[in-house]
């Protein structure tokens, strides 16, 4: 309670997002969030292997009207991502700070390069084509194209040690190009991924698209590595020895695996992570004579 006001605080809850809606877990479970001193800052949703399923099958039903999508409308989408979070700056910027240790000053700078960065990829979406296809030369009658084409549904898992900007450079690459993501928020500072969702549900993002999930990365990574129905890992958050033993679960369906290594997150990006998931599909058709 406030001792100037006399009001009770109104603590906010948590919840998890998938397919544009925010259920708890089906555990009912919650885990305790910290900062970096150790204070409490909230309870999280603890997800279950449960939950890890419903989101990819959230993830597989947005699949096919976001990748039918045209890239240009894909571009609006991300930048009005990136306009709305600009509306919330100094909430992200509290949440960061507290979730990294950081000075205001620090975690503003996080912030703003989140959002640039969300705005670079937007810019990005008719334009890796270009980069990524184009016509072959080949010797005879025909016409030969390349063109790129989205894995599908991705599961990532949120950097460690970069609970914003992190998490905004392994989405945000993932969904341009036309894929959905179900993504494990870094164990130990979930919030700033759980609160981004609350940006995403109203923008004009699909539900399913991305859906976000808190709790023990171990025990989340598991079953999305093994489901027969996630085509590729990002395991960006992962300590090499659970990377190892994910990448062995994902070898049954012949998942895409993007091994852990050490990034700075502050960095250009480059187009790494843009074809990172893609497929290339190649057409032949006879010229006319």
């Amino acid at each position: 309670m406030s001792e100037l006001t006399g009001r009770l605080s109104v603590f906010k809850t948590y919840k998890l997002y998938v397919g544009g809606k925010f259920p708890r877990s089906e555990s009912g479970r919650v885990y305790e969030v910290t900062d970096s001193k150790g204070t409490w800052l909230a309870n999280a949703p603890l997800a279950s292997r449960k939950d890890a399923r419903d989101a990819v099958v959230a993830a597989r039903k947005a699949f096919g009207g976001w990748s039918g999508a045209t890239a240009y409308n894909r571009g609006q989408i991300l930048y009005r991502i990136a306009e709305m979070l600009e509306g919330r700056r100094d909430q992200f910027t509290a949440e960061v700070a507290a979730a990294e240790g950081l000075s205001k000053a620090k975690a503003a700078a996080q912030v703003d390069a989140a959002i640039d960065r969300w705005v670079w990829y937007a810019g990005w979406s008719d334009k890796v084509a270009q980069i990524a296809g184009g016509a072959n030369p080949v010797a005879g009658p025909y016409f030969n194209h390349s063109a790129p084409e989205p894995t599908g549904v991705v599961a990532v898992l949120a950097p460690r040690e970069s609970s914003f900007l992190g998490l905004v450079s392994v989405i945000a690459p993932v969904i341009v190009t036309g894929n959905t993501v179900v993504v494990a928020a870094a164990e130990n500072a979930p919030l700033p991924a759980l609160s981004l969702a609350e940006v995403l549900a109203t923008s004009d993002l699909p539900g399913g698209v991305v859906n976000i999930l808190s709790g023990r990365t171990a025990e989340l990574s598991a079953p999305l590595a093994a489901h027969q129905d996630v085509n590729a890992l990002d395991l960006a958050g992962a300590d090499q020895e659970l990377a190892k033993d994910l990448e062995t679960a994902a070898a049954d369906n012949l998942k895409r695996v993007l091994r852990p290594a050490p990034v700075n997150w502050t960095a250009d990006p480059g187009t790494g992570r843009l074809l990172a998931f893609l497929e290339t599909k190649t057409v032949w058709h006879p010229m006319g004579v």
